[in-house]
C-alpha cells in the first residue's frame, strides 16, 4: 500500500485555509517529502504525521513558496534526536540553496546526502521502489517526480520443484538472492513469475503542458497537477509565468490516462476551485480538485 496525503495546495502565499505546496508519500515505513513549503509542518501535524520518518526530500525547483519552509523542518527534525541520514533530491544547487538556508539551523544530528539532478530524466532508487524525476517546463529549471512502487511475479512451487530445487532455498530465492552453494547454480528467474502491476503517483507543479509530463503520467493509479488558475480569462498570465489551466491539466490527463487526477498549486486569487471543475470533468472525468490534507490509500490490484 502506497499512502498519499497532499499536504498543502496554495502557490505564491498561504492563505487562511490553504497551506502552500507540499506533497507526502508514505511506503513500507519510509516517508517522502516532495516540496516543503512555508507551513508544511503544521499541515503535516493537522493530517496526523511526523516528520522523522521523513527519509526523502525531493525539490521540484527553488522559488520560495516550494523550499520555505525547510529550515523549519530539519529544525524539528533534529530536535526530536533524529539520526538517520537524510536523502535530498533536486535541481542543480540543491546543496549551495539547501546550505544557505541552513544558517538558521546549522548544527543537526544526522547527515542529508544530496542528489542533484543533471539530466532530463533519472532514476533514483530506494527499498521497494524508485523515484522517477523529470523535467517540465517552467522559468527556471523544474522537475516533476514520480514515485513508483515495484511489485514482483509471484512464487512459482512448482517450477522449483522440477528444477530440483532445495526447500531450504525457497525463501531467498523469492527475495532476489542467487543461490552458489554445493556446486549447484539457482537464479529467482527460475522460480520466480514476470513482475506484476506495481503502484504509481505522479506529482507536477509550476509548469507548462509538455510531452514529460504525459508521459510520465501515463497509466498512473494518481496524478497530481498543478491549477494554477480556472479562470479563461488568466491564460495569457498563465502562458507568460508559465503555469498551467486548469483544463489544459484535464488534457494531460486525457492523454496520460491515470485512474484519477488531483489538482493542486492554486492561485492566491482563486477561492473556489470546485466551482470550475465541471468544464475539467467535461474533458477527464475522473478529476477532483485538490484540499489541504486529501489522501487516499493506493493498493495492488487484487488476482
Amino acid at each position: 500500500m502506497l499512502e498519499v496525503c497532499l499536504l498543502g495546495t496554495g502557490g505564491m502565499m498561504p492563505m487562511p485555509r490553504r497551506y502552500l505546496t507540499s506533497l507526502l508519500a508514505r511506503y513500507n515505513g519510509l516517508s517522502i517529502l516532495i516540496d516543503c513549503g512555508e507551513g508544511t509542518q503544521m499541515a503535516m501535524r493537522q493530517a496526523g504525521y511526523s516528520p522523522n520518518p521523513v527519509g526523502i526530500m525531493c525539490f521540484t525547483h527553488y522559488h520560495a513558496d516550494h523550499i520555505s519552509g525547510l529550515p523549519g523542518m530539519l529544525l524539528n527534525m533534529g530536535n526530536a534526536e533524529r539520526t538517520e541520514p537524510l536523502m535530498m533530491i533536486g535541481p542543480k544547487g540543491l546543496e549551495r540553496v539547501v546550505n544557505a538556508l541552513r544558517v538558521i539551523a546549522p548544527e543537526l544530528p544526522f547527515q542529508i546526502n544530496f542528489h542533484e539532478l543533471k539530466e532530463a530524466c533519472e532514476d533514483i532508487e530506494f527499498e521497494g521502489g524508485f523515484i522517477r524525476a523529470f523535467k517540465v517546463n517552467h522559468n527556471v529549471t523544474c522537475y516533476g517526480y514520480s514515485i513508483e512502487i515495484k511489485r514482483q511475479g509471484r512464487f512459482d512451487a512448482q517450477a522449483a520443484k522440477e528444477a530440483g530445487i532445495p526447500l531450504k532455498y525457497w525463501n531467498r530465492l523469492q527475495h532476489g538472492e542467487t543461490i552458489d552453494e554445493e556446486g549447484m547454480h539457482y537464479t529467482p528467474d527460475m522460480v520466480m513469475g514476470a513482475d506484476r502491476r506495481g503502484l504509481k503517483v505522479t506529482y507536477t507543479t509550476d509548469t507548462r503542458p509538455t510531452g514529460s509530463i504525459e508521459e510520465n503520467a501515463a497509466g498512473a493509479d494518481l496524478f497530481i497537477c498543478e491549477g494554477m488558475y480556472g479562470e479563461a480569462d488568466k491564460f495569457e498570465k498563465a502562458l507568460a509565468h508559465k503555469h498551467m489551466m486548469f483544463n489544459e491539466a484535464a488534457e494531460l490527463a486525457k492523454a496520460a490516462q491515470p485512474k484519477e487526477m488531483w489538482l493542486t498549486h492554486y492561485s492566491p486569487a482563486l477561492f473556489k476551485p470546485e466551482q470550475y471543475m465541471d468544464g475539467v470533468r467535461a474533458i477527464f472525468p475522473r478529476a477532483k480538485a485538490g484540499k489541504d490534507g486529501m489522501n487516499v490509500d493506493l493498493k495492488f490490484e487484487e488476482e
